[in-house]
């Protein structure tokens, strides 16, 4: 049973949860704690809503867990090896909260802060935040803003927004957790599409070991759709880290977001996913370490739960400008922008 301190935040204050609503009867929840998406209820054909999402059972559980449920990571989503850069010519150290490493913007990134509501209506709601300098070691002032607006079409569009003093990387993601068969099924038994022939290898830690590397003849070839459940731990890569969890290059196309960059589909055909996204990559990660986070039901998940599609930078990009995408760099002066929709289809 959570008393009363089990109903505020890390800060002192509540939780603010709003709910985006449209009119085809689709609800989205939405926490300004991290600017967390907590729900996706998407009503299906026979008349019942089901919970797409993977979530906790009270918004004082998300500070707990370490799976980033459904949060915005930033400054720099996925990996930076050996927690630093180099600014100037100079070495810049991060705080690392991954052995040497950091993982998703650090300890005390912008999946563990209170977002500030700018504006919000019945099927929008703007979250801005403001990052100091130094803050988790990354230089410049930040000034970030994330939109999640509903549409009547069921698609959630996501889009990103920051500006700086200082040069610096920037890359933002949600950390969404789809199971579209609801809760308690093995969301291996999913199947997805995804639309890129190459992938990222990375050693047991996440850090990219090697160079891009074709998808055509291994378990990590999702150009076709098949389950996730059909290679897993096919490969050596897969082993390494439990299952799929690599970012993979997208095909150029998928940039300007009216080609899909992933289709993903419930075991059971009543609901069909599309991802679309201006970002470079996508991070596919099938929930190989979920076991123990806590779970909506008051219990808590077992492994490959829930599988996440990050939009993003590949990883680790501040030390490999030699990858085929845009600079992870934002200067002085310009305005970082990222969009990612998913639309959801009851069949």
């Amino acid at each position: 049973m959570l008393n009363h301190d089990d109903l505020l935040a890390p800060d002192g204050q509540p939780f603010t949860l709003t709910t985006l609503q449209n009119a085809g009867g689709m609800s989205i929840t939405l926490m300004d704690w991290g600017a967390t998406w907590l729900s996706a209820l998407l009503p299906l054909h026979d008349g019942s809503q089901r919970e797409l999402l993977l979530g906790c059972a009270s918004p004082a559980l998300y500070p707990r867990q370490d799976a980033y449920l459904g949060a915005t990571v930033g400054r720099y989503a996925n990996r930076i090896a050996h927690a630093s850069l180099t600014v100037d010519g100079a070495p810049c150290p991060l705080v690392a909260n991954q052995g040497e490493h950091q993982l998703h913007g650090g300890p005390q990134g912008f999946h563990a802060r209170r977002w500030q509501i700018a504006s919000q209506d019945a099927q929008q709601v703007v979250y801005q935040l403001h990052s100091a300098d130094g803050d988790q070691g990354f230089p410049g002032n930040l000034q970030v803003s994330v939109s999640y607006h509903l549409t009547d079409d069921h698609r959630l569009e996501i889009r990103y927004q920051a500006q700086t003093d200082r040069a610096c990387p920037v890359n933002l993601t949600n950390h969404a957790y789809f199971n579209l068969d609801g809760a308690g099924q093995d969301a291996r038994l999913q199947t997805l599409q995804l639309f890129a022939d190459r992938y990222l290898p990375v050693d047991s830690e996440g850090i990219p070991c090697a160079p891009l590397n074709e998808v055509s003849g291994s378990g990590m070839d999702f150009r076709q759709p098949k389950t996730i459940m059909q290679d897993l731990l096919r490969d050596r890569d897969q082993q390494r880290v439990k299952g799929y969890d690599h970012a993979y290059l997208l095909h150029t196309g998928c940039g300007a977001l009216a080609s899909p960059a992933a289709h993903l589909w419930s075991a059971d055909g009543k609901v069909k996913m599309s991802v679309f996204t201006d970002a470079p990559a996508l991070q596919l990660y099938s929930g190989n370490y979920l076991g123990g986070v806590p779970a909506r039901d008051g219990g808590s998940y077992a492994n490959y739960a829930g599988v996440a599609l990050e939009s993003e930078f590949l990883p680790d990009s501040p030390h490999h400008p030699e990858w085929p995408q845009p600079s992870c760099w934002l200067q002085p002066g310009q305005t970082y922008r990222s969009a990612t929709h998913y639309q959801f289809l009851a069949l």
